[in-house]
């Protein structure tokens, strides 16, 4: 059963795909994997309230802009307010509205897919975006308005196979904020950033764990400590990747040779990059050249 109120809100918009249209998504072996079924916008929306006793076979996600209001679910009530969302999984009884003094305006869209299950620790709890510098709010909501821009466009294979990354990425933003947020960051207040920093500064220089942790004015068993504990990886570890990043850099875009590499990256001598490059990348540097070019020839 779906109860609903109030529906019409001044500047409202939405898109509801055809059933013939989600049996081709659901056949197509990329939107199979995630798609948008009902999708829209209820700005300042009073009196906005849905009940689904048996739930709905979609996913539903609400975002909240500004405003606020409220979601049951699972027996508990939740409270949106503005820049906070909600996923209710498929299949589950709920209801939710609006705040009858400060009436939420709302993106909502409803998604299927094979795949959603990779998005369950996000379903069924309030997910907030700080208020910061680096909260890109509107990156996120272009991309449901490329979502809902390109099906206005209609129903091609393209168009809905495009929607299905752009909804991806929408859903990623959620799940991996803290990765989402970071390319906006300017501020490097965080440690672990800075000897990132550090170490992409100097990757043509020899330092040490000791040269990093003076960097950022840690003790060396301090930094290592942190620096595992937020990467897996110790200081040396990561900085040892990254080298080996620029390596395949070299490799892919410049005509140096191998023994040049070597000395511009501070290994000891070719075999040095050679056994490190392997342990990494699970072949040898020559190997990575050639089978690049093989793929194409027309890079350096």
């Amino acid at each position: 059963m779906d109860k609903s109120k109030a529906d019409g809100f001044k500047g409202e918009k939405a898109i509801i795909t055809p059933y013939v249209i989600r049996d081709i998504q659901a056949a197509n072996p990329i939107t199979k994997q995630l798609y948008v079924t009902h999708i829209g916008y209820y700005p300042n929306a009073r009196y906005h309230y849905r009940e689904r006793r048996e739930g709905t076979t979609e996913y539903v996600l609400i975002y909240c802009e500004k405003g606020s209001g409220w979601i049951d679910y699972n027996g508990e009530q939740f409270l949106l307010h503005e820049h906070q969302a909600f996923i209710i999984p498929a299949e589950q009884r709920h209801a939710y509205g609006a705040d009858v003094n400060d009436p939420w305006s709302i993106y909502w869209l409803h998604f299927k897919g094979e795949n959603a299950v990779m998005f369950t620790s996000i379903f069924g709890k309030v997910l907030s975006i700080s208020d910061t510098t680096t909260n890109r709010f509107t990156d996120r909501i272009q991309l449901f308005e490329e979502v809902y821009k390109n099906l206005e466009m209609g129903y091609s294979q393209e168009n809905m196979e495009y929607i299905t990354f752009c909804f991806m990425y929408f859903l990623a933003s959620f799940k991996y904020m803290p990765q989402f947020q970071e390319t906006n960051k300017f501020e490097r207040d965080d440690v672990i950033q800075n000897c990132i920093y550090y170490m992409r500064d100097n990757l043509e220089h020899k330092i040490s764990l000791k040269d990093i942790a003076d960097a950022v004015g840690y003790s060396t068993s301090h930094l290592n400590a942190l620096f595992v504990q937020g990467t897996s990886f110790s200081p040396i570890e990561y900085y040892n990747q990254l080298k080996i990043q620029r390596v395949c850099y070299y490799l892919q875009f410049s005509d140096l040779k191998i023994k040049q590499i070597a000395f511009k990256l501070g290994f000891y001598d070719p075999f040095h990059l050679s056994k490190a490059f392997f342990k990494e990348m699970g072949l040898s540097p020559r190997e990575y050249r050639n089978r690049y070019n093989e793929i194409d020839p027309s890079n350096k």
